[in-house]
This record gives structure tokens, sequence and C-alpha cells, in this order.
């Protein structure tokens, strides 16, 4: 959960990095505290759902790898 936290605070710098570039802006003003923590958030349970989603994907990828390798072993 930390990783996400962490990863969410800095995809909210990298979005508005983009926004920068793509629209030519010098600055981005987020309008306070509550704009900032809303897109935060989102970000947060972005994150938090694909690392929840990625860990189970992978134990399954090992475990048919794994009996893949035992069948070519015998």
């Amino acid at each position: 959960m930390t990783v996400a936290g962490i990863g969410g605070f800095f995809l909210v710098f990298i979005e508005a990095y983009i926004v920068l570039i793509l629209k030519g802006y010098h600055s981005i003003d987020f309008d306070g505290i509550r704009p900032f923590v809303s897109i935060w958030s989102l970000n947060f349970f972005l994150l938090f759902s694909i690392f929840t989603s990625i860990k189970p994907w992978v134990s399954k990828r090992m475990s048919k790898y794994q009996e893949s390798s035992l069948k070519d072993n015998l």
C-alpha cells in the first residue's frame, strides 16, 4: 500500500508535466489542497488495483511455468 501511495504522489507530478508540455503552460495551479488530494487518491486506487491484480497473475503464471518444466523433465 505504501508503494501505491508514493507512486500516486509521483503520478500527480508526471501528469502535471504532461499537461504542461501538451498545452504549453508554464505552471499549473491545483486551486488548493482538495483537488490535489483527489487526484492523488485516484492515482493511489489505480496503482493499488493494478498491484493487487499483478500478484495473483504472477503466481498463476509461475505455477503454470513450474508445472510445464516438471513435465519437460519427466
